[in-house]
């Protein structure tokens, strides 16, 4: 359709292009116009014998009559019944008086009585019956005409003419009509349902140049017979103003999005609204002067040109597609713009080529602008199949990303988001379930032995083992949540809450293989149930976690369910967090002192200090009652900082009689590389010689995951003097390696081991002891015995080589150094060594 209504508009254009025999047949008598005015009412010998003037003193204008004095000499060649044709302008009434040989003939016309007085092509014609050699003399009157410089356009023409002029009028504006009311109809159907900003500019440009058409022309007067005359050159103005503004209005909506620049889209639509609103002032020629309207118009039509123009030139540089076909259909109306305006200046001859050739120009750019919104619907059509594309691609890699949102990437398990997920929707349906907490045990020494290859490895041959056990006790869902814990949600009473805890211990200790080597899974649990333990989320992952604490503290490799008491301590514990900043500045640290005695000679050799806090509401307590404080970061440096400055202050004002003494170090204090230089200082600045220090540390804290900083601090305190003792060795998981890299004055035996060396059963204890006592022996270390309480095991470490000890055998830990000499001490001894003794003899008899 398209297609053919292009050829159309090639052959319209073609037609109005013709050469014009119509021309040749008339004759033009605007050129020599000569006029006057006169008053209403004038006869007609005023009329043909007034003054008139030709030329620039010419008047255009009156307020009464303007007459019109053409030239008659002209029309010696027209046959009887000849035609007046005259341009259409605004009057209020016309009148024509043809002179003859012996009498006058006038005849007057109304501006609203025209019909049957018009011809095609805009023309207001007038059958002048008497022939052209007997008009002595030709006059045309005007009432209230607008201006005489409006009108184009006066012609004597045969009536013979006529026909062959009306035929090419009506051809071409039967193609006119016909293209654009396909251009119309096409941009009516198409995308009928989205229509865009350009497609409805283009639908009013093409109904305003239609109608402008069709009224320009006088073919609306088949339709409406009185749409002739001045009715029509209003409407023309009116036309041609909306035209501009939807022209202009299409151009910068049709161009591509951020081709033109803002402040040129802000001048194109200013001009668009002008021109709409100069076309309405030049249409009120009652209100407005005519020739100021008619000439601001033109201005801004003009102006319309040279933003366009200018658009268009900028679009033709950033590369815009659309602007070539607009380039196209503009050409033609701009050839033909500069046609007439070539013809109003007098630079061409005055015939209907021009005029023609406007509405065959309108036409081909009708039709090329229609193909230029195809061809943008096309591109748009493009765009979104391409977005469809687009979000068809995000649409799969949102589901991809869902999926990997949901998943842990290293065992395929559900990962915490999907657990939480689906632990809130339990909750939310109210459905009871236990929730298991799963850590893997031993992860460090994994991957410090085999690599995090390793430990991945570990991780997913957990992970698979987990889900098989999940699949066996449907609905379980497992997931892991951090990097070597795993989750377990069991819907359910208690059964299914039994049966995974069975699964589970039969994990527990089944060999895994990796690089040919094997080793056994521990894996330490901690549960609690919904809604029993809790009732939301956090709180029951709270109680689960405590759980797990639990059956870390107790061994690992093992499963321990949530008991109220532990939220109770735990609770207790965070109010003592919370407490400790305060209790610092209020002085509720101190210090105990007990004594560390040689068992050969019951000789005090030293002490050790043991934290206390005096908590204005639960007494005196000891460090195993507010342990989590110790452990916050910076809190427990803090008490820890507070401990040492106590105990150097209490060896500068004692340390004549105390020999040496032992405070317990943290990870804390000792990691870092300026730890061991802040110890040292404090020395200094207590005045306290290092020997007069030792630093006692746990196994765990030569084992944390700052194991290397703490050995090169204790390494540097011991260079510089400061006695170093391994606390509570046994129980913990230090090697010979280890102990052998260590620097190690003192191994103290844990008072679990000491408390069963004088029973009759000990279960290997005493072998453990005197295992310890050996090992420490022959690495040079002096060995320490906690705990003693009775002569028998006094007496029993003796036998066994033991150089120290400590225990309430000795004295209990006090917070002032108490004066005993060794008389007094020696006497105290000897008593509590018969109290032993009477009670041993009544245990055997």
């Amino acid at each position: 359709m398209r297609f053919r209504a292009f050829w159309c508009a090639v052959l319209l254009l073609c037609l109005a292009l013709l050469p014009q025999a119509a021309f040749a047949a008339g004759v033009d008598l605007h050129r020599s116009v000569c006029t006057a005015t006169l008053a209403n009412g004038a006869g007609d010998a005023a009329v043909t014998s007034a003054p008139y003037r030709c030329g620039t003193d010419a008047a255009t204008r009156s307020d009464a009559w303007l007459w019109l004095r053409l030239d008659a000499s002209s029309l010696a060649e027209l046959p009887p019944n000849w035609n007046l044709l005259v341009d259409q302008t605004r009057f209020r009434r016309i009148a024509i008086i043809v002179e003859e040989a012996d009498r006058s003939v006038r005849a007057t016309h109304a501006a609203g009585a025209l019909d049957g007085h018009w011809a095609p092509g805009g023309l207001l014609k007038f059958v002048i019956p008497t022939p052209g050699r007997d008009v002595r003399g030709l006059y045309l009157g005007f009432q209230k005409i607008d201006d005489l410089s409006l009108m184009r356009k006066i012609i004597a023409a045969p009536a013979t003419a006529a026909p062959t002029s009306d035929a090419r009028w009506l051809l071409l504006m039967g193609l006119f009509a016909g293209t654009l009311l396909s251009a119309l109809l096409y941009n009516l159907v198409i995308h009928a349902g989205q229509r865009n900003a350009f497609q409805r500019w283009y639908l009013l440009w093409v109904s305003v140049a239609l109608a402008y058409g069709l009224v320009w022309t006088n073919m609306a007067a088949f339709v409406v017979p009185g749409l002739v005359g001045p009715t029509a050159v209003r409407l023309d103005f009116l036309l041609v103003g909306l035209m501009v503004a939807a022209g202009n209005m299409f151009f910068f909506a049709l161009i591509e999005e951020g081709v033109l620049p803002r402040g040129l889209l802000i001048v194109g639509r200013a001009t668009a609204a002008a021109g709409a609103l100069l076309g309405f002032l030049a249409a009120a020629d009652g209100w407005f002067p005519a020739v100021l309207t008619d000439r601001l118009l033109n201005y801004v039509i003009a102006g319309t040109g040279v933003t366009v123009a200018l658009s268009s030139w900028i679009a033709v540089r950033r590369g815009s597609r659309v602007i070539w076909f607009y380039m196209i259909g503009w050409g033609p109306v701009i050839g033909v713009f500069l046609a007439r305006l070539a013809r109003n200046l007098g630079l061409l001859p005055q015939n209907d080529l021009v005029d023609k050739a406007t509405f065959a120009a309108l036409a081909f750019e009708a039709l090329v602008l229609s193909l230029a919104i195809a061809d943008r619907f096309r591109l748009m059509r493009q765009e979104l199949e391409d977005s469809r594309q687009r979000r068809e691609i995000d649409r799969v890699e949102a589901k991809a990303l869902r999926l990997a949102a949901q998943t842990d990437f290293l065992t395929g398990l559900d990962n915490r988001a999907s657990f939480q997920n689906e632990a809130h929707g339990l909750i939310a349906r109210g459905t009871p379930f236990s929730l298991f907490l799963i850590d893997v045990d031993y992860l460090k020494d994994v991957n410090d032995r085999f690599g995090h290859a390793g430990g991945d490895a570990l991780l997913r041959r957990i992970g698979s083992a987990l889900a098989e056990i999940s699949k066996a006790l449907p609905p379980a869902r497992v997931a892991r949540i951090g990097g070597d814990e795993f989750a377990i949600l069991c819907p359910g009473d208690g059964g299914p809450e039994t049966r995974l805890a069975q699964r589970l211990e039969e994990l527990q200790d089944e060999n895994w293989h990796f690089l040919g080597q094997e080793r056994p899974i521990s894996l330490s649990v901690g549960s609690a149930r919904y809604p029993d333990d809790a009732e939301a989320l956090d709180l029951l992952y709270q109680n689960a976690d405590l759980a797990l604490y639990n059956a870390k503290r107790l061994g690992r490799a093992r499963h321990y369910r949530y008991d109220p008491l532990q939220r109770i301590l735990h609770d207790l514990q965070i109010e003592f967090t919370s407490d400790a900043d305060a209790a610092l500045l209020r002085g509720e640290f101190c210090l105990h002192y007990q004594p560390l005695v040689s068992l050969c000679t019951s000789q005090v050799e030293g002490y050790e200090a043991l934290l206390r806090w005096n908590h204005p509401d639960h007494g005196l307590m000891r460090p195993d009652r507010f342990a989590e404080v110790l452990v916050a970061e910076k809190i427990g440096l803090r008490i820890q900082e507070h401990v040492l400055e106590l105990a150097l202050s209490w060896l500068r004002e004692h340390g004549d009689r105390v020999g040496m003494l032992s405070v317990n170090f943290t990870s804390a204090q000792l990691s870092g590389p300026r730890a061991a230089r802040r110890v040292l200082d404090r020395l200094a600045h207590h005045g306290v010689p290092p020997s007069s220090l030792c630093v006692e540390v746990t196994e765990g804290v030569m084992l944390d995951r700052a194991a290397d900083t703490i050995l090169a601090t204790l390494r540097a305190l011991h260079a510089a003097g400061v006695c170093i003792a391994l606390d509570d060795f046994g129980t913990g998981f230090a090697s010979l390696v280890h102990l052998r890299q260590m620097p190690v004055d003192r191994i103290k035996i844990d008072r679990s081991f000491v408390a069963g060396i004088d029973e009759h059963d000990d279960g290997g204890t005493l072998a453990i002891v005197r295992a310890i006592i050996g090992l420490g022996r022959g690495l040079g270390k002096v060995v320490v015995a906690e705990g003693i309480e009775t002569e028998a095991q006094a007496h029993r470490l003796r036998q066994l080589g033991c150089q120290l000890g400590q225990g309430y055998l000795y004295g209990r830990p006090q917070p002032e150094l108490v004066d005993a000499g060794p008389p007094e001490m020696a006497a105290a001894l000897a008593h509590l060594r018969q109290a032993d003794a009477r009670r041993l003899r009544v245990l055997a008899g």
